[in-house]
């Protein structure tokens, strides 16, 4: 270390810059490696800072930034009480040095956003922890952590080159603080021309200016500070036209975002770098130029989607779903011994079976092969569990016959199939089936000739049609093959319905079984792969949606976005729904028409905890936070059913 630092004065004596960087390079891994700064750095930097301080400016550039890099890192020891003078020292003359590298000329733009965001850090303003996330110049998406909940909140296209502000300029606190005479802002307010940035930025760099001239302290708002490094940026760097546009589309980072979890808005740099401890405060954004441009911040829209809607957030308060605003919204209705006996507890298929004048029943099945029935009322256990299946039970579906019985049906892990009577609880006939794989999806399909035939899938690509009470094979569809992970029935008319189904590939198939070649594709539109392919949707789960005046089929990858199609066209239906944070992963999804008679679907993540409930014809969301790890859902009237990983509870969609 000390012949390093002999040779770092040397090439401070002699000028030789290229001589400074490569032996500071060869000393800056022995104090910070992977982000974590080395116990002996305190010790070393004054020195280092002193012989930096002299060097030209345009020499020290990579030595303030990496310096930068070490007063913010997240792993850094507390500095010991004999050095926090000389440290102290140091850093103020490591800002001066820094500022005035600065303001020296021919800094290209990306290099000259970190120099500043240094020279801030070095000030000990917290704003300059961005510099550990700094965008880089190719990415368009900003990933922010709310201050108060900790949820992260990811804007798609954030950064974007406006020509005219998306927002207003943020207001310095009246009175501002003012730092001590001499500081080394001076010459950087003098710089920051208003017309820097062209029409309509001039507000925003006379906050920089403003900040600048009283000197940036801790108690800058990081949005005024955030006005500053932009503003240096514009008349610093080089060259001048792609400093102009990274500076533009730093300056959107001075607005507002809103938390999609716990609904707080609070200023973009307080979600980059969160404030000192009692600092934190939300603030309301400010009244932006167009409600569409979600890089215009302060549209609160980002965080809830291209819906433009503000989301609203529910959450479980032990049996209660509590809403945004304090209230209560419903009681949560715990099904009795929903954790099937012998099993670890979770139900991994749900089906709800309605029946004419009689209470609709919830089957459920878990990992110890049992179907659970239950009362959708009240939860209660309306029959002993019922043995079926050798393993664990991964698929159900209810098969309304036109006798006007509802019988219900069951898939195992081993490939077998289990028939019941869900008013007396006994099968319809021995389980069947072995098939590799098991059945992991299946439903129900009415064709022309009046028969209501299962359909059942496996990830091996068979995808069979059955007929209920024989448990006879009638036919065959998947011609392809194509492994299946998801299938649901499509009505076109009142006795014919076509079969969806989306294989391990992310495609979507389209068949219909009223035809006996399984290659014949009959009345079934294929979904249209272009669509499919400009939305990059590589479909995991399908659901069939019913409104009042048309059927549609709902689709949902696993980065949670979910997209509706008409079957007759195979064109997509309006703007979906998109991704949002804590959406990826395996997709749950269901579909309801709740009283008001408009259709929502509920979309959710296998082993997740939050659910989406999206209405289509508003584009309102809603967020739900429940205690439990998700596992599969259903719908029973206004009631949303949620199979988890230690039972069955139930909700109601609309308010009580």
């Amino acid at each position: 270390m000390q012949v390093l630092l002999e040779q770092l004065a040397s090439a401070a004596h002699t000028g030789g810059g290229g001589a400074w960087r490569r032996t500071w390079t060869d000393l800056s891994d022995g104090l910070m490696n992977d982000g974590v700064v080395a116990d002996g750095a305190y010790a070393a930097l004054p020195h280092l800072v002193e012989a930096a301080a002299v060097l030209s400016p345009g020499q020290t550039v990579d030595f303030w930034v990496d310096l930068g890099f070490m007063v913010t890192a997240d792993y850094r020891p507390p500095v010991p009480a004999d050095l926090e003078a000389g440290f102290g020292a140091a850093l103020r003359l490591a800002e001066r040095a820094a500022t005035r590298s600065l303001l020296a000329a021919g800094t290209p733009g990306q290099d000259c956003a970190q120099l500043a965001l240094a020279c801030v850090a070095l000030g000990g303003h917290h704003v300059g922890e961005v510099l550990w996330q700094f965008p880089d110049h190719r990415e368009s998406g900003l990933l922010l952590s709310c201050p108060a909940c900790g949820s992260d909140t990811e804007i798609p296209d954030f950064f974007v080159d406006p020509a005219r502000p998306p927002l207003e300029a943020p207001l310095l606190p009246d009175p501002a603080e003012v730092r001590e005479e001499g500081h080394p802002w001076g010459e950087a307010a003098a710089a920051l021309r208003e017309e820097a940035l062209g029409e309509g930025w001039g507000p925003f760099l006379r906050v920089a200016r403003d900040v600048a001239a009283r000197g940036v302290s801790s108690e800058t708002p990081g949005q005024a500070v955030l006005c500053l490094v932009a503003g240096m940026v514009a008349v610093r760097g080089t060259p001048q036209r792609a400093a102009g546009e990274l500076a533009r589309r730093l300056m959107s980072l001075t607005g507002h975002f809103r938390c999609w979890d716990c609904e707080r808005t609070w200023p973009i740099a307080d979600g980059l770098a969160e404030p000192p401890d009692g600092a934190l405060s939300p603030h309301r954004p400010a009244r932006t130029r167009t409600d569409s441009d979600e890089s215009a911040v302060g549209a609160e829209s980002a965080a809830a989607g291209r819906t433009g809607r503000a989301a609203t957030r529910f959450r479980q308060e032990e049996n209660a779903v509590i809403a945004a605003d304090g209230t209560p919204w419903g009681r949560i209705s715990v099904f009795s011994d929903s954790a099937v006996p012998g099993s670890s507890g979770g139900v991994d298929a749900l089906a709800v079976v309605s029946r004419p004048g009689r209470p609709t029943l919830v089957g459920g099945g878990g990992d110890k092969g049992v179907v659970c029935l239950w009362d959708a009322t009240d939860g209660r256990l309306v029959h002993d569990p019922l043995p079926g299946h050798p393993d664990a039970v991964r698929s159900m579906t209810t098969l309304p016959l036109r006798d006007g019985r509802v019988l219900l049906a069951s898939g195992g892990d081993s490939g077998t199939i289990a028939v019941w009577d869900p008013l007396t609880g006994q099968p319809v006939r021995e389980p069947a089936g072995d098939w590799p794989g098991g059945v992991t999806a299946m439903c129900t399909a009415v064709v022309p000739d009046g028969r209501t035939l299962l359909v059942t899938a496996t990830p091996r690509g068979a995808v069979r049609m059955w007929e209920p009470d024989s448990g006879e094979c009638v036919g065959r569809l998947n011609p392809y093959g194509s492994p299946i992970r998801s299938v649901t029935a499509v009505p076109i008319s009142a006795d014919h319905a076509l079969i969806a189904a989306s294989d391990t590939a992310g495609r979507v198939h389209m068949w219909d079984p009223a035809v006996d070649d399984p290659w014949d594709r009959g009345a079934a539109v294929q979904l249209s792969a272009r669509a499919l392919a400009d939305g990059d949707h590589r479909v995991a789960a399908v659901e069939t949606v019913l409104t009042t005046d048309r059927t549609m089929l709902a689709t949902a990858d696993h980065l949670g976005v979910v997209m509706l199609w008409d079957p007759a066209t195979g064109a997509p239906v309006g703007d979906g729904l998109p991704s949002s944070t804590g959406t990826a992963g395996p997709p749950l999804i269901t579909a309801a028409t709740p009283h008001g008679g408009r259709t929502v679907l509920v979309a959710g993540t296998r082993h997740g905890h939050r659910l989406r409930v999206w209405e289509p014809e508003t584009g309102a969301v809603r967020h739900i936070i429940l205690d439990v790890s998700l596992t599969c859902l259903a719908t029973a009237g206004a009631d949303l059913i949620v199979g988890h990983d230690r039972g069955v509870l139930s909700f109601p969609l609309t308010r009580q």
